[in-house]
């Protein structure tokens, strides 16, 4: 194959993926959408706090095995932070192991941290792939996936954050994810 189809291919491949779209989602977004695509491939998903979250921004579970992943939607590539937060994640949230995914690619330094810290990464080609799996045909469209997902959860009526379910003295109650700064909440029902 040549250089031009080889580049009208991966053309393709990128406009099916919508990681174009991708790229211009805020954090949450991305989160959110993580959460969907990793439900479309059997896991159940907790989105974690949006602040003092300990390094993990999704919990997901499959097959007994709980994952500590960690979503970094940047404009470039990800260094040894991300793989450090992760890595702590493991024992906070007692998870069997731990992710980073990302839109873009890791630095070396990120790269060798997490081989020698047993880390998962998932960069930018292995996300099309999964995102392609999720949807073959079309081009997702990233803000049909948000209003998919808001549709499942609760969301803040007063900052637009998602509403994550949280236990009191009085029982179970949503709560922002935007707490502190945000204190809204909704009786569970």
């Amino acid at each position: 194959m040549d250089c031009i189809a080889q580049s009208a291919k991966r053309e393709e491949r990128l406009r099916k993926s919508g990681i174009r779209e991708i790229d211009t989602m805020d954090g949450l977004q991305f989160e959110q959408y993580l959460g969907l695509l990793f439900r479309s491939q059997g896991y159940k998903v907790e989105v974690t706090r949006a602040a003092g979250d300990y390094g993990a921004d999704l919990i997901i579970q499959k097959d007994g095995k709980k994952i500590a992943v960690q979503a970094k939607r940047y404009s470039k590539n990800v260094g040894i932070e991300a793989v450090q937060q992760a890595q702590a994640s493991i024992a906070h949230y007692k998870a069997h192991e731990a992710w980073v995914v990302s839109n873009r690619d890791y630095t070396d330094a990120a790269r060798n941290l997490a081989t020698s810290n047993k880390v998962r990464l998932i960069n930018r080609e292995k996300l099309i792939e999964m995102i392609l799996l999720m949807n073959p045909t079309a081009k997702p469209d990233p803000k049909k996936v948000i209003a998919q997902f808001q549709s499942k959860t609760h969301i803040c009526d007063k900052c637009g954050n998602q509403m994550v379910l949280r236990k009191g003295a009085k029982g179970e109650f949503y709560g922002c994810k935007g707490y502190p700064k945000c204190r809204n909440f909704k009786a569970a029902r």
